[in-house]
């Protein structure tokens, strides 16, 4: 049988050095126990992080005209998810690359009507009361024109809304039913029953928080908590945790992506950055398989720095 010639890119010399007796699993079981006591310790001493989850109820109470703002603007359709297309509705351009757009193959996936779910509903479904009822069935009773005109004398009206003794105060009178259903809402999202409107569906557990969670993202409460923590976007906030606590450090690289441009300025960052990670993924897996790409390590030999003492030993 002949022997095949030897491939420096693909097969490994022959070992002709020295050899040293290494008992790996002793090695192993001594690292594996320093490990688990020091977790064990640090665990201890530092706890974890314990931030209170965000409720509609929290953010209500803590900032009732930012509230009374987003609901306004879910009502009027013009809110961020109103507006943000597959997979909650139509509205708007989904996230793409191209010609790429897996969000527009797949179509409305959780329809959300931002007016009808976050506020028209959860307020039809209170018990009966005149003010509300007369407010409800003017609103549903108008033409999309004449709702539209309540909207734009909101939309002015907006930047100068105020909360003070329980009640949104709105400076216009062009608004029809807005004024009214806005202070509902404010009651309902401050008591809670706003957070138990949105997710009650169908089934004994009710843990789909779609919808509250679309609606605290629309606010700037939610956001500018994060900003605090540093855990936004701008701020390399993947790799971070609440407090002082460390974060993900091994999710630099997908971060980093958000930092520059066009991913730092694009509607389809978070699409553009995960295909851009995918194909360095994708290369690095096939390094072993591209002709010259593979034989970059045994070129550049830096492999010979960190084994030195192996090659000055052999020298």
């Amino acid at each position: 049988m002949t022997k095949k010639p030897f491939r420096p890119d693909v097969d490994a010399p022959v070992y002709k050095g020295p050899y040293v007796p290494y008992d790996i699993i002793k090695e192993g079981a001594i690292a594996v126990l320093v490990v688990f006591i020091l977790t064990a310790a640090l665990a201890l001493v530092f706890s974890s992080p314990d931030e209170k989850a965000v409720t509609i109820k929290t953010w209500s109470n803590a900032d009732a005209v930012d509230f009374a703002q987003t609901a306004g603007d879910e009502l009027a359709g013009t809110s961020a998810v109103a507006n943000y297309g597959a997979p909650y509705n139509n509205n708007g351009t989904s996230q793409h690359w191209g010609f790429l757009s897996p969000e527009k193959w797949i179509g409305v996936r959780i329809q959300i009507n931002t007016t009808n779910d976050f506020v028209i509903d959860p307020l039809s479904a209170q018990p009966a009361q005149p003010a509300l009822s007369a407010a409800l069935s003017q609103w549903k009773s108008a033409s999309s024109a004449t709702q539209t005109a309540w909207d734009d004398a909101f939309n002015k009206a907006e930047p100068n809304l105020t909360y003070s003794n329980g009640k949104v105060n709105i400076p216009t009178k062009a608004a029809g039913p807005i004024p009214v259903l806005l202070n509902y809402e404010t009651q309902m999202a401050r008591s809670g029953a706003l957070d138990q409107a949105l997710v009650t569906q169908a089934g004994f557990y009710t843990t789909n928080f779609t919808k509250p969670l679309l609606f605290v993202s629309d606010g700037t409460y939610f956001a500018g908590l994060a900003e605090k923590q540093h855990l936004s976007g701008s701020q390399w906030g993947m790799m971070n945790e609440t407090g002082q606590y460390p974060g993900q450090a091994w999710l630099w690289l997908y971060t980093f992506w958000y930092q520059i441009h066009p991913y730092s300025t694009s509607a389809s960052a978070d699409f553009l950055v995960w295909g851009t990670m995918m194909i360095l993924t994708a290369l690095m897996v096939l390094v072993p398989f591209i002709p010259g790409l593979r034989s970059i390590p045994r070129k550049i030999k830096i492999y010979r720095i960190i084994w030195r003492e192996h090659y000055a030993a052999k020298l």
